[in-house]
């Protein structure tokens, strides 16, 4: 079976187009499903009734940025057992760059930053089970 790579590209175009994360295509036998995985940046920090305990935490928002987990599953931070880790502690990462890697169900789904920065922590291990919306690294 011969897969014809325009329809992917041309599925993967509309995912973009129209803001989706996922979307199937099916003409006789054949079926094509193409589905990406967005990172929320809407997670907000918890709230304190106290004002100076507020301050505290909006300051360490605005010295590192975190990168989390888009879904649940096992983090590797290479693409392969022994090969080169995508980040490294004190690396100057851009925007859209491979953090690393969340395998869930069989599928590897890169994980990429969401802005610039240096990594300052990498909060989880090669091999590492992850939750949705957890901490993998922190950028400055």
């Amino acid at each position: 079976m011969k897969i014809n790579k325009n329809i992917i590209k041309e599925l993967n175009d509309y995912l973009d187009e129209f803001n989706l994360t996922e979307i199937e295509y099916s003409e006789k036998d054949l079926k094509v499903k193409v589905s990406k995985s967005r990172i929320s940046q809407n997670i907000e920090p918890s709230l304190s009734i106290e004002k100076n305990k507020v301050i505290k935490e909006e300051a360490v928002i605005d010295n590192s940025k975190k990168i989390i987990s888009p879904i649940i599953g096992t983090a590797y931070l290479a693409p392969e057992p022994g090969g080169k880790k995508f980040i490294e502690i004190g690396k100057k990462i851009k925007k859209g760059d491979t953090v690393m890697i969340v395998e869930a169900m069989k599928t590897m789904n890169h994980v990429p930053s969401p802005t610039d920065g240096i990594v300052k922590e990498i909060t989880v291990e090669d091999g590492q089970p992850v939750e949705f919306g957890q901490t993998i690294a922190i950028l400055s």
